[in-house]
């Protein structure tokens, strides 16, 4: 009788340490994808500063033709409405970039908190859990004090 309870309370340890194993990787991967999301989020920061950067440029580039404008006659400006319009995608094209980021920012917070709230109903899942296998433990250990009551008295 006592290597069937110590043998029930084994297997309760062997799924408590499925269930660690499991929360392990459920967290590594985790772990993982949040480390993928910042990565990206990391390009996109890189490549909308590249783009700012150029767009920089182009604007100091814009100033110094400008300045030949200035000095030039008419036909000129052919060329300085291009450059303005290289530097009005530039400028589209990094918005689109910055709200990309902001999207993602949002999406990445979103996740953690969904997350979050998964971990601590698994925590107070785990918790029930326990209790109910604590609580059966005592329910089998009464009958079985019950039944061998009944045993030593019929003898």
């Amino acid at each position: 009788m006592t290597s069937l309870a110590s043998s029930g309370r084994r297997s309760s340890t062997d799924d408590n340490d499925d269930e660690h194993d499991a929360s392990k990787t459920a967290i590594a991967a985790y772990q993982a994808r949040e480390e993928e999301i910042e990565r990206r989020k990391m390009e996109v920061r890189e490549r909308v500063e590249s783009q700012l950067n150029r767009a920089e440029e182009e604007t100091r580039r814009l100033a110094q033709v400008w300045e030949e404008l200035e000095v030039l006659t008419d036909p000129m400006r052919k060329e300085v409405a291009i450059v303005r319009k290289k530097i009005d995608l530039a400028n589209r094209d990094l918005k689109s970039l910055g709200n990309i980021c902001q999207k993602k920012e949002k999406e990445y917070k979103e996740a953690m908190e969904v997350f979050q709230e998964k971990n601590n109903e698994k925590s107070q899942l785990t918790t029930t859990l326990v209790e109910l296998v604590n609580q059966s433990e005592k329910l089998r250990m009464r009958k079985l004090e019950e039944v061998s009551k009944i045993v030593n008295s019929n003898t």
